[in-house]
């Protein structure tokens, strides 16, 4: 393991901090323990750019450095920084800005980490490696997926609101009674007949999240992926979906998958988003407010190749007499 520290003047310790990534690629390497490539997913920068920066961080002493076969691994370990570097780390530490742009690194990170488990254990297994590969050949890509699906009770309709071209119509139709997929687009929907095909069990309907064309208590349950940020005022909409839903059989569960709360203002401008995500606070009240019990809210983990916001899904059910 290669150390550095007491050949490095403070003064250049110091200028290392001076941009905003490399605290950040601090921040992170001092919990993991990395490799450049791992680096780069986490931050979505190339590598390149990515191993600029490392060499400077570990050329004035904040990072060590060690080989693992050919692959090098960087982090920051706080007992081996100099009495100096030590003081000046905690510092700075303390005053590194959290907030969306540093929960997507966390998010990115723990996808990261999940995926080298899965490396790590198939390692370790005479056909672990090729075991993804063999399951998708025999099975398809989608098998995971469509087995958990089925834990759905096979009786129920289920509204996909605001269905885009059709991807969880899809995936429901052979899972429960009834699919009825919405979208105020005419054009989304003629992509959603296209994917999902002659199917008796799902029907497609013009309609708006705020002005839901079902009858009341119709459905048992309902999801609305990647919507609601597209609503001006959220609450009403939510008071329109608890409308169609109905309790019995288990039933009166909705699902809402979103955006958590981020900074790209640019989305605003480019693609028409009304909200910049959601808190934990306001889905709260989205649904507490349309008359559904306290959501279970769960940040889902983020893809490494993702470069969107994190997600969130939290689900609820109506509140019944």
């Amino acid at each position: 393991m290669a150390r550095h520290g007491t050949k490095n003047p403070l003064t250049d310790r110091l200028g290392a901090l001076s941009d905003p990534l490399r605290l950040r690629m601090l921040r992170v390497l001092a919990s993991h323990e990395l490799s450049v490539g791992e680096i780069a997913k986490v931050f979505q920068l190339p590598q390149s750019t990515m191993s600029r920066n490392l060499t400077t961080l570990a050329r004035t002493g904040w990072l060590v450095k060690r080989q693992q076969g050919t692959t090098t691994l960087y982090s920051l370990i706080e007992d081996d920084l100099d009495e100096d570097a030590r003081r000046v780390w905690r510092v700075v530490r303390e005053q590194i800005p959290t907030g969306p742009e540093t929960d997507e690194d966390d998010q990115r990170l723990e996808g990261v980490l999940a995926e080298r488990k899965t490396d790590s254990l198939s390692f370790f297994g005479r056909v672990g490696g090729a075991w993804d590969a063999i399951r998708a050949e025999l099975f398809g890509e989608r098998l995971t997926a469509l087995g958990l699906l089925s834990l759905l009770d096979p009786a129920w309709t289920v509204a996909d609101i605001g269905c885009g071209t059709g991807n969880a119509s899809e995936l429901l139709a052979g899972c429960v009674g009834e699919v009825i997929a919405i979208d105020q687009s005419e054009a989304m929907l003629d992509a959603a007949r296209l994917r999902v095909g002659e199917n008796p069990r799902v029907s497609f309907i013009k309609g708006s999240l705020e002005a839901l064309p079902l009858d009341d208590a119709s459905v048992d349950a309902a999801c609305c992926m990647l919507v609601m940020h597209h609503i001006e005022d959220p609450t009403p909409a939510m008071g329109e979906l608890a409308r169609t839903l109905r309790t019995e059989r288990g039933g009166g569960v909705a699902l809402l998958v979103d955006m958590v709360r981020h900074e790209r203002h640019e989305y605003r401008r480019e693609m028409g988003h009304r909200h910049l995500g959601f808190a934990d606070e306001e889905i709260r009240d989205m649904f507490t407010g349309a008359g559904f019990e306290p959501p279970r809210i769960r940040h889902l983990p983020g893809e490494p190749d993702a470069k969107g916001p994190g997600l969130f899904a939290a689900s609820a059910r109506l509140k019944t007499d």
